[in-house]
């Protein structure tokens, strides 16, 4: 009789552990798998060109001010009503602050092109700094506020100094993707030409108001980009308007899937195959 009853316990112990195992493993099952959230992405602060929803364009002029050449191009900017970016070299800056404030005055954004257009990436953190902070400080003498965009000159920059000088200045680093060489002087309509034939929604352009070239091409570059659709934005105001590319739809099942396209990467350009910038 003992071992029977001592049987039966056994056996009620048993079942009660195997119920208790098989409700943990339900419960189990049925909790999905906790998943460990994606790391945040870091916000951009690299610009060749920005991806918009919108027949939207930056230009943007490097080099000036010059004393003759740019008001002749806030001249023709005011008629078109059009907006800009002036990438605005220091020492030029303190000898003609007048247009510096006219340009900001008339709506155009003032970028931070160092004081004397050196390559950065050659530089030491010391020299780089005392260029952006002379240039800085002369841009809001004239303006009144300080810069937020650094295009290097050259477009020559390491991704060291990118982060610094972006922790430290907050500047995004403006770039490129439409180049007309105009630097080279190939004349007004070779400089239209290369434009019209490069620009697309998104681009940031860049071209230089120490030229007369550049400027004498300017009136028939901003008629055509207009009757092609083209509104012009400052590019702060383009990298505002931003919008995340859309990923392809993945192929259903018995379909075929297309070869992986090869992405084109816009690079920086180097002092040594083109001192654009």
């Amino acid at each position: 009789m003992r071992k029977y009853r001592l049987l039966l316990a056994c056996a009620a112990a048993f079942t009660f552990t195997f119920a208790l195992g098989a409700e943990s493993a339900v419960q189990h099952a049925e909790t999905p798998a906790e998943k460990t959230p994606p790391a945040p992405k870091e916000p951009a602060i690299t610009f060749n060109s920005v991806h918009v929803d919108g027949p939207y364009i930056a230009m943007t002029f490097d080099d000036g001010p010059s004393a003759v050449l740019t008001p002749k191009l806030l001249d023709l900017l005011a008629a078109h009503h059009i907006k800009a970016t002036f990438f605005v070299i220091g020492e030029n800056v303190a000898e003609h602050p007048e247009i510096v404030a006219r340009a900001a005055r008339e709506g155009h954004e003032i970028g931070n092109h160092s004081w004397s257009h050196p390559n950065f990436a050659k530089m030491s953190q010391e020299n780089v700094r005392s260029q952006l902070q002379r240039t800085d400080d002369a841009i809001k003498n004239a303006i009144g506020k300080r810069p937020t965009l650094l295009r290097p000159p050259y477009g020559s920059i390491t991704e060291r100094e990118k982060r610094w000088i972006h922790d430290e200045f907050g500047y995004e680093i403006i770039l490129w993707d439409v180049d007309p060489l105009d630097w080279k002087r190939p004349g007004p309509a070779v400089v239209r030409s290369r434009i019209l034939k490069e620009t697309r929604p998104g681009s940031i352009v860049l071209s230089h108001d120490i030229h007369p070239g550049t400027i004498e091409a300017m009136p028939a570059t901003l008629d055509e980009l207009e009757a092609k659709g083209f509104k012009f934005v400052t590019v702060s105001e383009l990298v505002d308007m931003a919008t995340p590319v859309t990923p392809r739809p993945s192929p259903q099942q018995g379909e075929k899937t297309p070869p992986k396209a090869i992405p084109v990467v816009s690079p920086t350009p180097s002092p040594a195959s083109s001192p654009s910038g």
